[in-house]
C-alpha cells in the first residue's frame, strides 16, 4: 500500500522537473539571438543547409568563359548590391563593346583561326514586355517609319566581317570575327526607355534594355548555327546627353547618403561587363520577299508551249487588275500584298482587312511604310495606273468587211459595218512587245506570229521594227489582217 501511495508523488516530481528544465532552456534564446551574438554565416553552415545546397547544380566558379564582352559605358552607382548593373546609354550614340578572347591554350581548337558570328541585340528585360515584343516593334516601326532600333557604326569598328542588318529585325545587327584579332565594334540604340511605358504622361520612368551578345561557330555545312556563348547587361536609353545627367543624378544622390547606406550599394564601374545567359531564342520569320535591291518579281509575259491555232486557247496571260476589294478579309489582304510586292509590310498589317487598309490616308501609309514604299502602296489600293507610253486601237479584218470593202469604196454600200477596236498599251515600244499583246487579243502564242508588217504606199508591206514603232503618233488605229504562213503553223499579222 505504501509503495502505492508513493507511484503518484513520483510522477508529480518528475513533471515538475521538466517544467524546469525546458523553462531554463527557453530563458536564454532571447540572449543567444542579440544583435552581437547573431550571425547569418553561421545559420547557413547548419547541415539542413548544407544539404540543400548539395542537390543544386554544380557552380561555375572554375569555369572561364570562352568570350567576354565589355561595354565601354559606365555603369549606375544607384545600384544596390547583389543586383545586377544598370548602364545609361544615349540615343543614337556610338559605344563600343570590345569582343575579348578568353579560351585557354588548346580549349576550343576548332575555331581557331576560323571566324565565328555574333548576333547583338537590344531586347527588353521586363517578362511582360517580352511576351508582347513583337507587338510592340511593330508599333514602334508604326510611330518611326524607316527607322532602326539598333545600328552598327561600321567606320569605328575594328576587326568586323560582313556586318548585316536585317530589314525585318529592327533590334538585331550580326557580323563575324576572327577571336585571335583584335575586334571591337561600335553600336547605336535609337530608340527610347520611354517609348514603351504604358501611360506617357510627362516623367514616367523608362522601361530597362538588354543588350545581349550570342556567338556561334560554324557547321559541317558551313552555317552559324553551333552555339557558344551568349552573355548580356541591363541598359536604359535616354534621349541625347540624358544618359550624361541621369549618371550625375545618381552620383550626386549617392554622396549625400550616409556611409552606412553606401555600403548597400555598388560602385560605379568605368565599363559594364556583359554577364553570361542562356542563348536568345530565335524566332522563324518567314518571308518570301527578294532581298533589299533585288527583285525576283519580273512582269514579262510567258509563251505558251506547243502547237497552237486561234482555236486552241491557252491559259490566259492578259494581265487582270488586281485591285483590293473592300470585301477582302485579313487572309484575302495578306495574299494580296504578297502579290503586289508588299510583303515586308504583311506582319504589320496582319489583323488589316481589305476596308481597314482602303481607309488609310497618304499619309498614313507613308507614315507606316516609309515614303517609297508607302507611296507605291498608296497608289496600289487605290488603283491608280500610269500612263502608258504608247496607246494603239486595232480591229480585226473579218471576211464579210473584206467583200463589202469595194461598195464601200464607190460609195454603194450603207455604212451599215460596224468595227470594234480594242486597245494596246505599249512601254517597251518594242516589236516583241508588239508581238505579245497582239498574241494575247488572238488568244495565241507568241511563237506563232512569224511577222508583223505595215501596209505602206502601194500596198506595199514594211516589216515592223522597234525604230518603226517608236514614231507611232499615239492613239493610232489600225486593222489587222491575218495570213496564214504556208510553212508552218505561223501566221503573219499586217496593219493597215
Amino acid at each position: 500500500m505504501a509503495w502505492a501511495l508513493k507511484l503518484p508523488l513520483t510522477d508529480e516530481v518528475i513533471e515538475s522537473g521538466l517544467v524546469q528544465d525546458f523553462d531554463a532552456s527557453l530563458s536564454g534564446i532571447g540572449q543567444e539571438l542579440g544583435a552581437g551574438a547573431y550571425s547569418m554565416s553561421d545559420v547557413l553552415a547548419l547541415p539542413i543547409f548544407k544539404q540543400e545546397e548539395s542537390n543544386l547544380p554544380p557552380d561555375t566558379d572554375n569555369k572561364i568563359l570562352p568570350f567576354q564582352y565589355v561595354l565601354c559605358a559606365a555603369t549606375s552607382p544607384a545600384v544596390k548590391l547583389h543586383d545586377e548593373t544598370l548602364t545609361y546609354l544615349n540615343q543614337g550614340q556610338s559605344y563600343e563593346i570590345i569582343m575579348l578572347d578568353n579560351r585557354k591554350i588548346g580549349e576550343l581548337p576548332e575555331i581557331t583561326g576560323k571566324m565565328v558570328k555574333s548576333i547583338i541585340r537590344v531586347v527588353f528585360h521586363d517578362r511582360r514586355l517580352q511576351y508582347t515584343e513583337h507587338q510592340q516593334l511593330e508599333g514602334w516601326r508604326w510611330n518611326r517609319p524607316g527607322d532602326r532600333i539598333l545600328d552598327l557604326d561600321i567606320p569605328m569598328s575594328v576587326g568586323i566581317i560582313d556586318p548585316r542588318a536585317n530589314p525585318t529585325q529592327l533590334n538585331t545587327v550580326e557580323f563575324l570575327w576572327e577571336p585571335s584579332k583584335r575586334t571591337s565594334v561600335f553600336i547605336q540604340v535609337h530608340c527610347i526607355s520611354t517609348e514603351f511605358t504604358m501611360r506617357k504622361h510627362g516623367g514616367e520612368k523608362g522601361v530597362p534594355f538588354r543588350v545581349q551578345i550570342d556567338t556561334f561557330k560554324e557547321n559541317e555545312s558551313g552555317e552559324y548555327t553551333e552555339h557558344l556563348h551568349s552573355a548580356s547587361c541591363q541598359v536604359k536609353v535616354f534621349k541625347p546627353k540624358g544618359a550624361d545627367r541621369k549618371q550625375k543624378t545618381d552620383r550626386e544622390k549617392m554622396e549625400k547618403r550616409a556611409p552606412q547606406e553606401k555600403e548597400k550599394y555598388q560602385p560605379s564601374y568605368e565599363t559594364t561587363i556583359l554577364t553570361e545567359c542562356s542563348p536568345w531564342p530565335e524566332i522563324t520569320y518567314v518571308n518570301n520577299s527578294p532581298s533589299p535591291g533585288f527583285n525576283s518579281t519580273q512582269n514579262s509575259f510567258p509563251v505558251a508551249e506547243g502547237n497552237g491555232s486561234p482555236s486552241h486557247q491557252p491559259e490566259p496571260v492578259v494581265p487582270v487588275a488586281d485591285n483590293l476589294l473592300p470585301t477582302a478579309t485579313p487572309q484575302d489582304a495578306q495574299q494580296w500584298l504578297l502579290r503586289n510586292r508588299f510583303s515586308p509590310f504583311c506582319r504589320l498589317f496582319t489583323n488589316f482587312s481589305g476596308a481597314d487598309l482602303l481607309k488609310l490616308t497618304r499619309e498614313d501609309v507613308i507614315q507606316i511604310c516609309g515614303p517609297a514604299d508607302g507611296i507605291r502602296l498608296f497608289n496600289a489600293l487605290k488603283g491608280r495606273v500610269v500612263r502608258p507610253r504608247l496607246t494603239i486601237y486595232v480591229c480585226q479584218e473579218s471576211q464579210q468587211a473584206r467583200e463589202q470593202q469595194p461598195k464601200h469604196e464607190n460609195g454603194d454600200a450603207a455604212a451599215n459595218t460596224f468595227f470594234v477596236y480594242h486597245a494596246i498599251y505599249l512601254e517597251d515600244l518594242t516589236a516583241a512587245e508588239l508581238t505579245e499583246k497582239i498574241a494575247q487579243l488572238f488568244n495565241i502564242s507568241p511563237r506563232q506570229i512569224n511577222q508583223i508588217f505595215k501596209q505602206g504606199p502601194t500596198g506595199i508591206h514594211v516589216l515592223v521594227s522597234d525604230e518603226m514603232i517608236q514614231n507611232f503618233q499615239d492613239e493610232v488605229c489600225f486593222v489587222l489582217d491575218t495570213m496564214k504562213d504556208d510553212t508552218n503553223d505561223g501566221y503573219h499579222i499586217i496593219l493597215k
